[in-house]
């Protein structure tokens, strides 16, 4: 599991001031990528695709994003993962699938 949050700021508004929904993506793929990324030790993990379904706006206060792993295999895995406001109001969620590159985890590449 992993998680992650944002405080929102008007500078992720779109034009009807709520954060805009690349901003939900971007919460929601970080702590599922975290989520699969902890299980693995050895290589980058790459997001292949990643569904997102919004289902209220957000426009203040703490964002929190929680991600699980869900299935894996070799070099498969599946994440969910689930965005909440500070109230723990489910805003968004979404699910993902990731695979194993073949750049290994090393501190060339930031991984320390």
């Amino acid at each position: 599991m992993a998680e992650i949050g944002l405080t929102i700021s008007e500078k992720y508004f779109h034009a009807l001031g709520a954060i805009h929904g690349s901003v939900y993506f971007k919460l929601l793929d970080d702590a599922a990528f975290f989520a699969v990324n902890s299980m693995v030790e050895d290589v980058f993990v790459l997001t292949t695709s990643f569904n997102i379904n919004l289902i209220r706006p957000a426009n203040r206060g703490v964002l929190k994003a929680i991600g699980e792993l869900r299935y894996s295999s070799e070099n498969l895995f599946v994440a969910q993962s689930r965005l909440l406001n500070e109230e723990g109001k489910e805003i968004a969620f979404g699910t993902g699938n990731f695979a194993k590159s073949k750049i290994k985890l090393s501190e060339e590449i930031g991984y320390k």
